[in-house]
Formats: C-alpha cells, sequence, structure tokens
C-alpha cells in the first residue's frame, strides 16, 4: 500500500460509508448550520449539554469562551471527529451524524498547523485536491480527480488569496509561524468548502503577528463569502472579528449577540466579567429606572425588574467620570494605583468600600481624593442568573441528607427516612475548605466574579453538579476544595413528580 492509499484509509475509504444527502436549496440569510438538543458526555462528565444554535450563511461567528467550556468539541461535532451523546446537527437541511468528516462540506484550521513537514508549500496545499473526486458526466464512472491543470489553478488561487503566491515552492519549515499559519488556511480554502472552522488558529503566534492576522482573517472571509466559525478564549479577538459571538460556559451559551450588543449590554455577570474589564456589583432594583447599590441610589435607564428585585449591576470603567476632590459625584474615593496604557490611564479607585476600575485620559495619582460620577445610561442591569442552590436529594436518617454525592446534617423535622426532597442552600450557607478531605464533598473552582463587597465562587462537584458560593475569601481557578454546609439555613421540600415524569414511569 503507497502513501496515499494510506492517507485515503486514514479519511475512511476503506470503510462503507454513508452516503451524503443532497441538501434542499437555500434562501440567502437562512441557517446553513442548525444544532438541535446537542448533548455530549465524556467519561460520565456533560461537556455541552442540551445545546441549541443556528449559524446564517457566510456569517463569521466566534465561540468564545474559558478553557474547558465546550467550544471546541462543539467545533469537532461540527466536523464530525466526534459523536453527539445526543441531539443532531443540519448543515443545509441535512442531518450529518452519520456522515463522515471528509463527506462533510467543512474544513478544519487547528491551531498546530497540522502541515506535512516533507512536502513544499504548493504540495501541502494540494493534497486535498489529489484525494477529492468531483462530478463528471463524461467520465467512465460519472466522476474524475482533478487535472494538474485545475489543481495548480485552484492552488495558485489559494496562495494568492493569503498572500503567498510565491511561496509555493518552499519548505514549510523554511516558513515563519505566521506563514504556516497562512499555508494551512489555504490548504483548508483550496477544496471550497461551504464552511471554515478555526480552532485557535492564532494561538500559536505572537502578539503583532496575531493581530495583523486577524485583519487578515476578517479580510479572506469577506472575499471568501463563506461561513466562519472561529474558536478563541480570547475576548478582543472574538470582538474584533465577529459578526456574532457566542459566549459559552459550562457547555451552557450564556449569551449570543453582535461584539458591540455583547460588551454594552451582557446578559449575566458571568458575560459580563468574561468580556473586557468590567464592575460587577450586587444591587436592589427599588422600581423602574433606580438603582440602589454600595448604600447609594441612582438613576438608571432599565425598566421591568420587580419592585426591589436582587440584580448584578455591571459599570464598564470607561465610563465613569473622575474627578480631582471629593463631594463632587456619586462616590467619594481614593486612588489606590495607577497605569499608562497607551491612550488612557487605568486606575483602582477605593470608594465605599469596592475598588472600582476606572479609564481616563486623565491622570490621577495614588492616594489622590477623588470623586466617581455616574451617569444613568452607563449603569447596565442585569437578572441574576441563580439567587439559590437547588438539588435534589433524598433523607437517609435523623436530621441526615443526601445529595450531591454527599450526606449532610440538615433538621429533617416533618420527613422520614427515605422521603426524596428539594434541597434549596442559599450561597451563604456553603463552606469551602482549603484541604478537600475536611468537606464533605469535594469539588473544583470553575468562577470567582467579584461583587462588590464579596466574590461569588462557583464550584464544580465530582458527580456533575455546581455550587455558587457567596465568600469573603477569594479563590482560584481549579483549586480543589472541600465543601461543607450550614444546614441550619437549608430549606427542605418534599418532591413531587411531575405529571410527564409520573406518565413515564
Amino acid at each position: 500500500m503507497n502513501f496515499l492509499d494510506k492517507i485515503k484509509g486514514l479519511f475512511g475509504k476503506k470503510q462503507a460509508p454513508a452516503e451524503t444527502p443532497t441538501p434542499a436549496p437555500q434562501k440567502k440569510g437562512e441557517n446553513i448550520i442548525e444544532i438541535k438538543g446537542i448533548t455530549k458526555v465524556f467519561d460520565g462528565v456533560t461537556v455541552l449539554d442540551d445545546l441549541s444554535l443556528g449559524i446564517k450563511r457566510a456569517q463569521f461567528v466566534t465561540l468564545l469562551g474559558p478553557s474547558g467550556c465546550g467550544k471546541t468539541t462543539l467545533l469537532r461535532l461540527i466536523a464530525g471527529f466526534e459523536t453527539p451523546t445526543e441531539g443532531e446537527i443540519y448543515i443545509e437541511g441535512v442531518p450529518i451524524t452519520g456522515v463522515p468528516p471528509y463527506k462533510r462540506p467543512v474544513n478544519t484550521v487547528f491551531q498546530k498547523y497540522a502541515l506535512f513537514p516533507h512536502l513544499n508549500v504548493f504540495k501541502n496545499v494540494a493534497f486535498g485536491l489529489k484525494l477529492k473526486k468531483i462530478a463528471d458526466p463524461t467520465a467512465k464512472k460519472g466522476v474524475r480527480k482533478y487535472t494538474k491543470q485545475e489543481i495548480a489553478d485552484k492552488v495558485n488561487r489559494a496562495l494568492k488569496l493569503v498572500g503567498l503566491e510565491d511561496y509555493g515552492h518552499r519548505d514549510v519549515n523554511s516558513l515563519s509561524g505566521g506563514q504556516q499559519q497562512r499555508v494551512a488556511i489555504a490548504r483548508a480554502i483550496v477544496c471550497e468548502p461551504k464552511v471554515l472552522l478555526l480552532d485557535e488558529p492564532l494561538g500559536a503566534l505572537d502578539l503583532k503577528m496575531r493581530k495583523e492576522m486577524q485583519i487578515e482573517l476578517k479580510k479572506m472571509h469577506e472575499d471568501l463569502g463563506i461561513t466562519f466559525i472561529f474558536v478563541t478564549h480570547d475576548q478582543e479577538e472574538a470582538l474584533t472579528m465577529s459578526d456574532v459571538v457566542v459566549v459559552m460556559n459550562d457547555g451552557i451559551i450564556q449569551q449570543i449577540d453582535r461584539p458591540k450588543k455583547i460588551y454594552d449590554e451582557p446578559k449575566n455577570a458571568f458575560v459580563a466579567d468574561f468580556i473586557g474589564e468590567s464592575n460587577l456589583l450586587s444591587g436592589v432594583m427599588e422600581k423602574d429606572y433606580t438603582i440602589s447599590f454600595l448604600g447609594k441610589t441612582l438613576t438608571c435607564v432599565d425598566k421591568g425588574f420587580e419592585k426591589n428585585e436582587r440584580v448584578d449591576v455591571v459599570i464598564r470603567p470607561e465610563d465613569i467620570v473622575i474627578k480631582a476632590g471629593q463631594n463632587k459625584g456619586h462616590f467619594d474615593g481614593v486612588v489606590m494605583t495607577t497605569v499608562f496604557k497607551g491612550t488612557y490611564y487605568e486606575m483602582i479607585v477605593l470608594a465605599s468600600d469596592y475598588e472600582f476600575t476606572v479609564q481616563s485620559q486623565s491622570e490621577f495619582r495614588p492616594g489622590a481624593e477623588v470623586s466617581l460620577e455616574i451617569v444613568p445610561d452607563s449603569i447596565h442591569i442585569m437578572k441574576k442568573i441563580l439567587t439559590i442552590n437547588k438539588y435534589l436529594g433524598s433523607v437517609t436518617g435523623e436530621n441526615l441528607v443526601s445529595f450531591c454525592g454527599g450526606e449532610f446534617e440538615i433538621p429533617t423535622e416533618g420527613f422520614e427516612t427515605g422521603d426524596e426532597v428539594v434541597v434549596y442552600v442559599p450561597f451563604d450557607a456553603v463552606e469551602l475548605t482549603d484541604d478537600e478531605a475536611d468537606g464533605v464533598i469535594g469539588a473544583a473552582v470553575t468562577q470567582s466574579i467579584y461583587k462588590g463587597t464579596y466574590y461569588q465562587v462557583q464550584v464544580y462537584t465530582d458527580t456533575d453538579e455546581d455550587f455558587y458560593i457567596d465568600t469573603a475569601d477569594e479563590w482560584d481557578m481549579d483549586d480543589r476544595v472541600g465543601v461543607k454546609i450550614d444546614g441550619g439555613k437549608v430549606r427542605l421540600e418534599k418532591y413531587e413528580p411531575a405529571a410527564d415524569e409520573t406518565e413515564a414511569e
């Protein structure tokens, strides 16, 4: 078996692949990709949880989120490198779960360029074309391979598109990182995919080259007119390049929107904290257009909340007006630190026991007494994602309740052993311990957001559950911790199965 035959085998040529159904004609503006109810579980851990998403033709869509949020897994599911545990993915209205990767109208550019070191630039780009067959009614079997001239024309066009038209003869090992990335992109687009998947393709580049490639990729997208799906954890990269940003966390989509709206109007505390710099606080929406936080009542432009509803408040650093002297704004404070950032100064100002991040073109040195003013349309109000932890458990004995893989001491008056219960655990009822063995159950810290006078910490247990905790202590991401609960603050309710659950039984 020669080298080409081996590669064909890797791409599934020796298998009996599912036929690729003919897609139905689509109108401009319709979704080219539909992701419906996708769940992916690895070794008992849910990486994607009932996720649905539509992607329109010719959009530049970025999947953005922290490491481990599921964005690369979603990309691999679209490419066909992984199979969903549940759900279906459609391309141009056709289900593709049973379609092997090489038969899907997509190509992937990886973070590690995966170029063939023994082939020059031209042959690297031409490789996929040499394997591809095209319909030709004049051919003996109705299909044929590309001719040498057709391959040369397509390769040269792809190299010109990425600015490497004179590099075809070059050894790929002699190229810079940015040039190698361009070769990888040329190899992906030369086969004219309908969707180009890019898995953190700029991650290995230095900052200057990374910014240059952001501009180049955006221009390529405009020139090609095909759908780009881009994965990154870099917020600036996502906001710079995308038509639409999909913010993910813990395998769940947090927000889908245009970059500016994602920044200006985050839907929850996670998005506000993850996208750019922000001052994030807890507040109370006293009534329409009136918000209270840090002991002050201010006017805002939001409405439609319940009276005295607890909310999250986000204020961007550049939206705070800082003035010399005190009693000239809403909050009096003292500058703690000042850093010059090129076009502005970034300052930490301690006011009302909260460390505001403020960005201004005026410099205020550490120790300066200042006032902070916040105009109404600079205050963005968000509903809280969750206000209490809720779990399904069972009473295992007197004042003992089992849930989340542990047995906790909780008053069980009015309940009997064996009763199934709904357990409500307030955020301030949870205590984290440095030593995992000191807790009832173990968990890993997945998120920590400073909320003004406390940190809101999210931990992920070994039984695939989340706890939210309000604490004065700051915890680092991925810290292993023990979880203890103040049972006196916990509320139990008798579990009543829903009607559809009873019918299923």
